[in-house]
């Protein structure tokens, strides 16, 4: 039986169906659930950080540039955290002791380091599907975790679209 869930989710299409198997095996194993959000420019849905590439050679748009960047960057922020608010909100109303917590960093390590000091039994987290080329030119924040998590890690399987 599982007592600690640590749920990593981002706001990708894959991450609804990770909260639902994360939140079902709560429930049933009465389990406390942690969902985490890794802020990262590798995420998908992060703005461009190649905004900023090029500032020294237009010295007059870098303070307009860094703006727009600052600017794009509480956004996402501002909206991955409004999404982990709804997912705990929705645990608490099923009757699971549910927190949730956003953090920046490199996905996979700061998943398996924060899943061991936070003492979870099981990571429950996605992954984008990439091919094996993907995988090996894009490196995979699951494969990562399966190989470098301190506890017993279920990964979702996407669904293409």
């Amino acid at each position: 039986m599982f007592k600690k869930i640590l749920a990593p989710l981002d706001l990708s299409s894959n991450s609804q169906a990770v909260f639902e198997q994360a939140l079902e095996l709560a429930v049933s194993n009465q389990a406390n659930l942690m969902l985490l959000h890794v802020l990262s420019t590798d995420e998908e849905i992060s703005p461009d950080f190649g905004i900023l590439v090029g500032l020294s050679y237009y010295p007059t748009a870098n303070q307009e540039l860094v703006y727009t960047y600052q600017k794009q960057w509480q956004e996402f922020t501002q909206k991955s955290l409004d999404a982990l608010k709804s997912w705990c909100q929705i645990a608490m109303d099923a009757g699971v002791a549910t927190e949730y917590t956003q953090t920046v960093g490199k996905p996979g390590k700061t998943i398996c380091d924060f899943a061991k000091h936070w003492e979870a039994d099981l990571i429950l987290m996605g992954r984008r599907g990439y091919s094996a080329l993907g995988e090996l030119l894009l490196g995979s924040v699951s494969q990562y975790v399966v190989h470098h998590g301190p506890c017993s890690v279920l990964i979702v399987q996407s669904h293409p679209s």
